[in-house]
């Protein structure tokens, strides 16, 4: 290939490498690369690109046609409308996830205070929005991962978001009676799930993916375990797949919650299920 190419070429490249792909992708991506906007490819398509910037979109453009994640190949992703750092040692944050955001804000208001736990913060997109809408708050993210803290710690300092992290394995460390709220979108997928080996998630931490045979091993021990750090009467919020609402509502109900309900995503699927700490279940 030419060292020198034009939009118009690096584009029509693209689409002859990976016909699978939306070309509206290699559009995005390559606007990323040179540093423009999609409507500056349109009104420079026949404009000579830099021969390096031309190699990097290439580079770039080949591992997304393997199924590599876009967000990993521009380290970022826009959540809850501001733009996080990802990287592969941490999941990458989706529009479903603002649904478990929303439903915890709904919850917490403005200008309460009061401890807030993020139980397996990776990116941190979770628990830095939070703390962003609700300044008033004491915000923790918890997570097991070194390399997820340090994603989620750098997402903090670039956003300029006052909260506490723990490296934990779940609430282990936290003293009892100790939270107010506590959120977590933990692995809630079967070890033989389908879409394991599908696209994006086959690049994405198993780790923060799976959950035992039936998805719900990581649920179950964060109910039991919310019951001991969980003041009487807060709440306990949980992202988990779209066929899973009647059992996360089964375990909080076996658990000790009361005021149980399941809220949709943005497709009205099952997606949210919170529950309120019963007082007269305390130990």
């Amino acid at each position: 290939m030419a060292d020198t190419a034009t939009v118009e070429a690096l584009l029509g490249w693209a689409q002859a490498q990976a016909p699978q792909l939306d070309a509206l992708e290699a559009q995005i991506l390559l606007a990323w690369v040179i540093g423009r906007t999609r409507a500056w490819l349109y009104a420079h398509a026949r404009d000579p690109i830099d021969p390096a910037v031309a190699t990097r979109f290439r580079e770039l453009w080949l591992r997304r046609a393997t199924g590599e994640p876009h967000a990993y190949l521009t380290g970022e992703r826009e959540f809850y409308a501001r733009s996080f750092r990802v990287t592969p040692a941490v999941l990458i944050p989706r529009p479903d996830t603002e649904c478990l955001l929303e439903a915890a804000l709904s919850l917490f208001p403005a200008d309460a205070r009061g401890r807030v736990v993020d139980a397996g913060t990776g990116s941190g997109a979770l628990a830095v929005s939070f703390a962003l809408e609700r300044p008033q708050a004491s915000v923790l993210a918890i997570e097991r991962s070194a390399a997820a803290m340090t994603v989620a710690k750098e997402n903090a300092r670039l956003l300029g978001a006052k909260l506490d992290f723990l490296r934990s394995d779940w609430l282990g460390a936290l003293a009892e009676r100790s939270v107010d709220l506590l959120l977590s979108n933990p692995p809630y997928l079967s070890d033989d799930d389908p879409h394991l080996g599908d696209g994006g998630l086959a690049h994405e931490p198993r780790s923060a993916l799976v959950a035992g045979a039936h998805g719900l091993e990581d649920i179950e021990r964060l109910s039991q375990a919310a019951r001991r750090v969980l003041k009487p009467g807060a709440w306990l919020l949980f992202e988990h797949g779209s066929s899973q609402g009647a059992g996360v509502r089964e375990i909080l109900g076996s658990t000790g919650f009361s005021e149980i309900e399941t809220r949709p995503d943005l497709e009205s699927r099952d997606r949210v299920t919170l529950g309120r700490l019963l007082p007269q279940r305390e130990n």
